[in-house]
């Protein structure tokens, strides 16, 4: 596995700038390793309602990264956050769009080598799905 280390800057969207890293350095099969830093607001997908629904909230902060994972292809990055407010709060759910970077983020990301990450629907679910394709 080789890694890429970067360091995201206050404004940037957290999101926008994961998705862009995978294009340019034309990841194919990536995680997160490691996400330190803040975010100005956080808008994130929560597990979805009986109703069927997937509500999404905005959340005003500032907030702390307190964990942040996910699975990186060039079909589609799913991430996960957790984040705390000034009182020590945690939020956590899917990362959507919409999350500018407070002060910094030191951002790794692991790239696999052997492996292509992709995403297709999957009926069941409704979303994107993983799939993986071994390339050795």
């Amino acid at each position: 596995m080789k890694h890429l280390t970067v360091r995201l800057k206050d404004g940037q969207d957290f999101r926008k700038e994961v998705e862009t890293l995978v294009r340019t350095q034309g990841i194919r099969a990536g995680v997160i390793l490691s996400a330190v830093g803040g975010i100005q607001k956080a808008v994130l997908r929560v597990p979805k309602l009986d109703t069927g629904e997937h509500p999404v909230q905005q959340l005003e902060g500032p907030f702390e990264l307190v964990s942040c994972m996910g699975t990186l292809s060039q079909d589609g990055c799913h991430i996960h956050v957790s984040v705390s407010d000034r009182s020590g709060h945690c939020y956590g759910g899917h990362l959507k769009e919409g999350c500018p970077v407070f002060c910094t983020i030191e951002l790794v990301l692991g790239i696999m080598d052997d492996v292509v990450y992709h995403r297709t629907m999957d009926e069941e679910t409704g979303f994107q799905e993983l799939r993986v394709e071994t390339t050795l």
